[in-house]
């Protein structure tokens, strides 16, 4: 083991029993329910910040680390996405979820069609959050392999029963202790790295080399087709960001989850920054190493005395647990609250807490497993987790808030049609994480017939019983504009597909078609005996009576 290990493992260890022990420490004020879930909804504004910065922050630097040194300046694209989700939900949504009191979006799309779709949606979710934890603790289990030796895979299986330790006590308050000072960690980390990118290459050599390396300094060098997955991914992940919800639902109030939120966008700015010029600066120093991951920490190390090395990956270690901890306590929210209250309906909240800590370890099995599948492209692990998650539940949620016509069965339906869709593409073009099947990203071929489902099946259900209108004079003049957009852009989609295909924008565009004809027949089409004004000339003036969702 080398000197650097020595100092990355010992201050991991170090750091971690300090997270374990407050864990315990916030045991005594989880309790039961609603204070273990969301904290008692009584986070403030810089707390919920904190929160949201160890998560979206901390994976963004890791994802953005590897682009980077691969794909140079291009993958600051991947954090302006991000950074872009994590403002609608600010500005948008988490105003009227907070209002809802929702803990988790399968929650919310049990309440309202049952259990069966609770079940479900919860078991999808709860599948899919264990990817997301392990595209992180692959950042530090290759910091591990350089400096140690030891097994990527064992690495991320310690990581995994480490996360189970501090979790399980205290639910959402270990979240806001632990992130807390995993942000500290996060601002140690840039300073180092900072020390390390002005040494070697230095400012003069970063700039020189765009000259030498011109292909690192193009903003589209990633491609396009993968620039609009994360757009397209991430804003669509708008309204199923469940983490997030279930963090910033923790608060007070609806305006001091959106002061949080904000901030949070502006703390993970410097976060951004700092990924792309290190894992640019490894590159120019350490080029051609197949695993980017590796290749960051041998370059610091290269750079640096053994123990600020030390200190760098201290603050990977915070960011592996800042993103993979809030993800394994909300998927095993899901399972053990969502699950467990489908399968028994009677059950207490001291059963649901119960629940939640046992599928804790489901979760820790889940993301061993995933880690034992695939260790180098962490990003496709996340690309991977929204096609799956969201391909289930995203025409459903679209169902709950806007669509009082959707069924149960369509629902049903549609959480597995969109789910299976997004495997089966992923399947056929042999899990490629840059290639796909006819060149179609599998996130816009799980949604397209996620949403699909959802419509198809409640208009052959309700066939007889519903007629084309709507209930108030604006949700007309919506639903009219969402039916235009729809018709114009499946009409540019024929006549630029060769276009549009060759440039990865085919599967978008479909998608953005058949969104606007879903959004359409979801403010249009109501039950025959619901008071409705007749879709004809839109007059003009607005009704006042509010749009009904």
């Amino acid at each position: 083991m080398t000197a650097a290990g020595a100092w990355t493992l010992g201050l991991a260890l170090v750091y971690t029993l300090a997270l374990i022990l407050a864990g315990q420490v916030a045991k005594r004020r989880a309790g039961r329910g609603d204070s273990y879930f969301v904290g008692g909804r009584q986070f403030t504004a810089l707390t919920v910040a904190l929160c949201v910065t160890g998560l979206f922050s901390g994976s963004s630097f890791i994802a953005i680390l590897e682009l980077s040194y691969h794909t140079g300046i291009s993958s600051i694209w991947y954090g302006i996405a991000e950074t872009v989700q994590i403002l609608l939900i600010a500005l948008v949504f988490i105003g009227p979820f907070r209002r809802r009191m929702v803990v988790t979006i399968s929650g919310m799309i049990g309440d309202r069609f049952g259990r069966v779709a609770r079940g479900v949606a919860g078991a999808i979710t709860a599948f899919t959050f264990p990817m997301w934890s392990v595209a992180t603790a692959i950042a530090f289990a290759s910091a591990l392999y350089a400096f140690t030796g030891l097994s990527i895979h064992v690495a991320v299986a310690f990581t995994a029963l480490l996360l189970l330790l501090y979790l399980s006590s205290g639910g959402m308050w270990s979240i806001a202790f632990t992130q807390t000072v995993n942000c500290m960690a996060f601002l140690l980390m840039l300073l180092v790295g900072l020390v390390a990118f002005f040494i070697t290459p230095g400012w003069s050599g970063f700039v020189a080399a765009a000259a030498s390396h011109p292909e690192s300094f193009e903003m589209g060098a990633v491609g396009l087709p993968l620039i609009i997955a994360w757009f397209g991914t991430f804003i669509v992940n708008v309204i199923l960001a469940q983490a997030t919800f279930q963090m910033a639902g923790s608060c007070q109030t609806p305006a001091e989850g959106r002061r949080g939120l904000l901030l949070a966008a502006l703390f993970g700015i410097p976060l951004i920054l700092g990924a792309v010029g290190f894992g640019m600066a490894a590159d120019l120093v350490l080029p051609d190493q197949k695993l980017g991951l590796v290749a960051v920490p041998l370059y610091i190390s290269q750079v640096l005395p053994a123990p600020l090395v030390g200190v760098f990956f201290l603050g990977v270690w915070a960011c592996t647990l800042g993103w993979a901890a809030p993800c394994q306590f909300s998927g095993a929210t899901s399972l053990g609250r969502d699950v467990g209250q489908a399968i028994n309906p009677e059950a207490s909240d001291r059963d649901l807490v119960r629940y939640t800590r046992w599928a804790l370890i489901a979760m820790t099995g889940l993301m061993i497993v995933f880690g034992a599948l695939r260790t180098e492209q962490s990003a496709w692990w996340n690309v991977l987790a929204w096609t799956l998650r969201n391909g289930a539940t995203f025409a459903p949620v679209l169902g709950v808030l806007l669509w009082p016509l959707a069924t149960r069965r369509a629902v049903h339906a549609a959480l597995i049609a969109g789910f299976l869709a997004g495997i089966g593409w992923y399947q056929l073009g042999g899990w490629i994480p840059t290639k796909y099947f006819l060149g179609v990203h599998p996130v816009w071929v799980g949604m397209s017939v996620n949403l699909l489902t959802l419509m198809t099946v409640t208009l052959i259900e309700t066939a007889g019983t519903t007629r084309f209108g709507a209930t108030t004079d604006l949700r007309r003049r919506v639903g009219l504009g969402f039916l235009a957009a729809s018709v114009a852009v499946a009409l540019a989609t024929g006549w630029g597909w060769t276009w549009l295909h060759s440039n990865g924008m085919s599967g978008l565009a479909v998608f953005g078609a058949l969104t606007s004809l879903s959004m359409a027949t979801f403010l249009l089409v109501q039950r025959a005996d619901d008071a409705a004004t007749d879709v004809g000339p839109v007059e003009g003036h607005t009704s006042a009576v509010p749009v009904r969702s």
